[in-house]
């Protein structure tokens, strides 16, 4: 199938390794010039790097935080001045830390907020207009299963990553006339550093080990394992894709079955 990847400038945030790394390797693959971005100009640059040498693509690496707007719309910017446009943006960026609603104060609820929120309103507002006015576009929001079922011990994440999909969905249909599709992908238990920051964090509360907690957390999914970062890497290839012309506005699980919920 061919997916009219091929020659598109993407945007892909938080690259340097885990989903980000794996979504920006996954459209590479598939002939997009990318623009990737992380806070740590060591690992960005060895992560384009490695690409290039995987699969002989255009890469732009770029250091930025994206909660903080300025550095996110310089990401933007800087895809602009490689390629000339943004034909494809996938929103992510590190989970805020985990905790309770008791062992959670206030001011962190800002910090998520500017992290997990704003950054994806900055990014979303500064390329949508440019593929409105050419009618077409592909926008993915990198988001978790928290938001279609909370999660113990993750107020944080499943307070912010909520609001995202209220957001997307709102974009999505005021896009969708002109040919801009706006979809997320709710991550299940994926092999990442990620899942090893929650399960030294439930180690901690529980009194176990990081390697028990994640056999706990494999142990809940019907498939009987994580997932691989390639794995949620080849939807998003797809939702960036002309294939998935007429999807919007959806949140799509990648958990092997672990939600519960009927929708």
């Amino acid at each position: 199938m061919n997916l009219g990847i091929q020659g598109r400038s993407a945007v892909v945030c938080a690259a340097s390794r885990g989903l980000g790394y794996a979504v920006a390797r996954g459209l590479a693959q598939e002939g997009a010039r990318l623009t990737i971005c992380s806070r740590v100009r060591e690992n960005i640059e060895r992560a384009a790097e490695r690409i290039r040498q995987e699969t002989g693509a255009e890469v732009v690496p770029v250091v930025a935080d994206v909660s903080d707007p300025h550095q996110a719309l310089q990401v933007v910017s800087e895809a602009r001045k490689a390629y000339g446009q943004v034909d494809i943006l996938v929103t992510n960026a590190g989970g805020p830390p985990p905790g309770g609603l008791f062992e959670t104060p206030p001011e962190r609820y800002d910090q998520a907020h500017r992290l997990t929120l704003m950054s994806v309103v900055t990014l979303v507002r500064a390329v949508a207009e440019e593929m409105k006015a050419r009618r077409w576009g592909r926008i993915v929001n990198l988001t978790s299963m928290s938001v279609k079922e909370p999660v113990p011990s993750l107020i944080l994440s499943n307070t912010a990553r909520a609001a995202v999909v209220a957001f997307a969905k709102t974009a999505a249909t005021e896009l969708a006339p002109y040919n801009v599709t706006v979809n997320n992908i709710a991550t299940g238990f994926i092999l990442t550093e990620r899942i090893t920051e929650l399960a030294t964090a439930r180690a901690q509360s529980h009194g176990t080990s990081p390697e028990e907690e994640v056999q706990k957390m494999a142990a809940q999914i019907p498939m009987g394992r994580m997932g691989r970062p390639e794995e949620l890497a080849n939807v998003v290839v797809f939702l960036a894709s002309e294939a998935a012309s007429y999807l919007t506005g959806a949140t799509i699980q990648v958990d092997g079955g672990l939600i519960r919920s009927l929708l």
